[in-house]
């Protein structure tokens, strides 16, 4: 066994000092040294915790993320659609459970075996986490320089691999919403394009911009592109806790986050983990046409959801249902003098401009250009 503060002070001392990640009997310790001496950031689901790590790191953070090894493939989207396309390195711990020759539940079985197969397709380098503390300052160097080199890595990690760690007591928040409102007259129905192009034109040189996969991320591309955008390619359903963890780190920034209804049916839980830590500085816009517009105009169940109730629920300080572009205009205008966690709605037409283009440049050069406005 290692000593988890010393090896959590030795994470400190090189700059990871923000951790996300999903509960793990094998990694409570750590997790229980984190949540203690660190910003722990609690998510729903892995890969929301790897969404919410590459929003810290593109805060200038250098993350952490902790899962046990079923949730690994829970993370696979973002880890091969967000991380890797972007270069969003993340220092990762993910247990072993189900190892060969050591008793566990059943349903652990098959992903004991399949671990570090996993973490070779996605191209990640990973090594087992050693208990000899020297071999882990070793360890730790090489890990340095996969991320150096805008490479994630990851620690397998063993049981009994960190000795006990107690939890200190944890003080509980709650966030209640202060106004709710719900659709009173009927819908305009605007055009995407039409609704990103009110929402970008009342932008400044403080505001970032998330724009979710798909036509979303390209017609706002197609209004303006911008240094202070970030166009999402695949990761549906993580644009908003991108959005977190930007907006936790980076509170003299304004993160507007552009979704859409069918990435965020994919990843409803992040409106809990979104209320629960309720950043000030993000604003969650839903542009809701009932349709998965980027495949082929399927429909999503969308209909049959009050987005309002459910934000409004789940603790955003506002939410509010937009019939047409001027109350859209005005309920950002609201937001930009009266700050808190806010969510509005507006249902949309369906179908996309013609000839839609996308974006000349590669992900990671978007990101680079992102990071130099955010740190430079």
């Amino acid at each position: 066994m290692i000593s988890t503060k010393r090896f959590g002070d030795k994470l400190k001392s090189l700059g990871f000092d923000f951790f996300s990640g999903v509960p793990c009997s094998f990694l409570k310790n750590l997790i229980n040294y984190a949540i203690n001496e660190c910003d722990y950031v609690a998510a729903t689901n892995e890969g929301e915790a790897v969404a919410i790590a590459a929003g810290a790191y593109l805060a200038g953070k250098k993350p952490v993320v902790l899962m046990q090894n079923s949730g690994l493939t829970n993370a696979v989207s973002p880890l091969v659609s967000l991380n890797y396309p972007f270069r969003l390195p993340i220092l990762g711990f993910v247990s072993l459970r189900g190892e060969a020759g050591i008793p566990d539940e059943p349903q652990h079985e098959l992903m004991g075996c399949i671990t570090t197969g996993m973490l070779d397709l996605m191209e990640i380098k990973w090594e087992y986490l050693s208990a000899d503390f020297e071999q882990v300052e070793k360890q730790l160097v090489r890990a340095q320089t996969c991320l150096e080199n805008n490479q994630s890595f990851f620690f397998v990690v063993k049981k009994n691999t960190f000795e006990k760690e107690a939890l200190k007591e944890q003080t509980q928040t709650s966030n209640l919403n202060t106004l709710k409102i719900e659709k009173t007259i009927e819908d305009q129905l605007p055009k995407r394009i039409d609704a990103i192009r009110m929402i970008n034109s009342l932008k400044d040189d403080q505001t970032v911009q998330l724009a979710t996969t798909g036509k979303t991320g390209r017609e706002l591309y197609e209004v303006e592109d911008a240094v202070n955008n970030l166009y999402m390619v695949g990761s549906m359903g993580c644009v908003s806790s991108i959005g977190l963890g930007l907006s936790l780190k980076r509170k003299d920034k304004n993160i507007v986050v552009i979704e859409g209804d069918g990435a965020l049916l994919m990843r409803l839980g992040s409106l809990a983990t979104n209320g629960y830590y309720a950043p000030k500085n993000l604003l969650h816009i839903l542009l809701d046409n009932n349709t998965h517009d980027s495949t082929g105009g399927q429909i999503t169940f969308s209909h049959n959801v009050n987005f309002v109730d459910i934000a409004a629920a789940c603790g955003y300080s506002k939410s509010i249902y937009i019939h047409n572009l001027s109350e859209l205009e005005a309920q950002i205008n609201n937001w930009k003098r009266e700050k808190s966690l806010t969510f509005l709605y507006m249902k949309i037409s369906k179908g996309s401009k013609e000839d839609l283009g996308r974006p000349k440049m590669k992900p990671h050069e978007v990101k680079e250009r992102l990071k130099v406005f955010l740190n430079g």
